[in-house]
C-alpha cells in the first residue's frame, strides 16, 4: 500500500501527458532513482523494459490507451524509490501515489497554445501562454531546449507542461532542429514523446485529426556545424513513406469518423525555402506539401523555427514549394530580454481563431481563417 502521507498529495513536476496515435504517453520527470507505474480505472501500466521495470532513467514514460484515461478522467502515478538495486533483494522505499484529474479535449471549441523555439527559457513561454488564458490542449513545436549537450536540460520540457497543463490536459510535442545537436541528442527519443523510437507521428485529440513531421537538421548533413554527426537525408526519405502509409490508412487517421479539423504539426514549415545553407531538399519537401495537399488535406500547419508570428497564406510570398494550407509561424524570442511571444488557437467547427500573445500581456487582434 502507499504511504499515506504523500497519498493524493502532488509531484514537484507533474506528469506530462502526451498524446501520440491512440494512446497517451505519460512521463515523468523524477530526480531520483525510482520504479514508476500509473493506474487508470481498474488497469495498471508500468514503465518496464521487456518485463523489467525501469530506474535508471531520470524520465520515466507510461503508455496508456487514450480511450481508457478520456473515459475515466484521472490517472494515479506510483513512485517507489530505489535505495540500491541489487541481484538479488533490492531495497526500496515505500510506495507513494500522486493522483491527477485528467480533462480529454472538449466536443466544441477547443482551446490550444503553441510554444517554439524557447530555447531553454522557461518563464517567457509559461507567461506568454498564461497570457491566452485556459486552455485545452498544450504543443510544444521544437527547440524548447537550446541543445542536447546536457541531459538536465531536458527537465526544462517537463517544467513547462507541468506550469501549463498541471498533468492535467494532452500536449502534443515535435522536435526541433536544435534538438539534433550534443552528446544526448542520440537519446532525444527516451526523453520525450514518440512512436516506436520515431519522432514523427499522427495523434487524435477528439474531433482534431493531426501529423507530427520531423524536418531534422536545417543543413545538409555534411555541413561542418554538425561534424558528421547527422543522417538526416534517409530520415527525411522515411517520412515520404510514413506519409503514403498514412495515406492508405485514411479511414482509420484524417478520414476516421468525427475528424472534422485536421492539423500539421512541423518545427521548420518547409515549403518556405530559406536562403543558402537552408536551400537543402526540396525534392523531398516538395513531395511532403505535394501529398498534404493533395490527399490528407489539412486545415492548418503550426510551425516555429524562423522566430516570427505570421500567417503564411498560399501563393504568397513565403510559399516556395506550395503551401499544403494555411501556415502559422507561431513564435518569437528576444534572447537579450527574454521576451517571447507564442500562438493561441481557438478551433472552432466552422473557422480558426489565432491570436500572438507575449509575457508582457500583449494580445494581437485576432485573425481567423476557415
Amino acid at each position: 500500500m502507499p504511504d499515506n502521507k504523500s497519498e493524493n498529495t502532488k509531484l514537484s513536476i507533474a506528469p506530462s501527458v502526451f498524446a501520440v496515435e491512440n494512446t497517451y504517453h505519460i512521463m515523468v520527470s523524477i530526480s531520483y532513482p525510482s520504479l514508476v507505474f500509473v493506474r487508470v480505472g481498474d488497469e495498471e501500466y508500468f514503465d518496464e523494459s521487456n518485463g523489467i521495470m525501469r530506474s535508471q532513467s531520470s524520465v520515466h514514460r507510461v503508455i496508456v490507451p487514450m480511450s481508457e484515461l478520456d473515459k475515466a478522467g484521472k490517472y494515479t502515478v506510483f513512485v517507489r524509490p530505489i535505495i540500491e538495486r541489487k541481484p538479488y533483494f533490492t531495497e526500496t522505499e515505500s510506495l507513494r501515489a500522486y493522483e491527477y484529474k485528467f480533462y480529454p479535449v472538449p466536443d466544441g471549441e477547443i482551446r490550444a497554445y503553441h510554444i517554439a523555439d524557447a530555447h531553454n527559457h522557461i518563464d517567457g513561454p509559461v507567461k506568454a501562454a498564461q497570457t491566452f488564458g485556459d486552455i485545452d490542449f498544450l504543443i510544444l513545436n521544437g527547440d524548447v531546449i537550446d541543445h542536447s549537450g546536457d541531459p538536465s536540460k531536458f527537465e526544462n520540457i517537463y517544467i513547462i507542461c507541468s506550469e501549463l497543463t498541471g498533468g492535467m490536459k494532452p500536449v502534443i510535442f515535435s522536435r526541433g532542429n536544435h534538438d539534433l545537436r550534443g552528446n544526448y541528442a542520440e537519446k532525444f527519443a527516451d526523453y520525450t514523446p514518440n512512436s516506436n523510437g520515431n519522432t514523427y507521428y499522427t495523434f487524435r485529440l477528439g474531433r482534431l485529426w493531426g501529423i507530427v513531421l520531423d524536418c531534422g537538421e536545417d543543413k545538409t548533413d555534411d555541413h561542418p556545424e554538425y561534424g558528421y554527426t547527422v543522417a538526416c537525408h534517409r530520415f527525411r526519405k522515411r517520412q515520404t513513406e510514413f506519409l503514403k502509409k498514412i495515406i492508405c490508412e485514411k479511414d482509420k487517421e484524417y478520414e476516421a469518423d468525427g475528424i472534422d479539423t485536421r492539423l500539421v504539426i512541423c518545427h521548420n514549415p518547409f515549403t518556405c525555402i530559406a536562403k543558402p545553407p537552408f536551400n537543402i531538399e526540396q525534392e523531398i519537401y516538395s513531395q511532403w506539401a505535394e501529398l498534404l495537399r493533395e490527399y490528407i488535406k489539412p486545415d492548418l500547419m503550426i510551425c516555429g523555427h524562423f522566430h516570427d508570428t505570421a500567417v503564411w497564406k498560399p501563393g504568397g510570398k513565403e510559399d516556395t514549394l506550395g503551401h499544403p494550407c494555411n501556415i502559422v509561424v507561431g513564435s518569437d524570442i528576444d534572447f537579450d530580454s527574454g521576451n517571447f511571444t507564442g500562438c493561441g488557437y481557438i478551433f472552432g467547427k466552422e473557422s480558426t481563431e489565432i491570436l500572438f500573445t507575449d509575457n508582457n500581456g500583449n494580445v494581437s487582434k485576432p485573425i481567423r481563417v476557415i
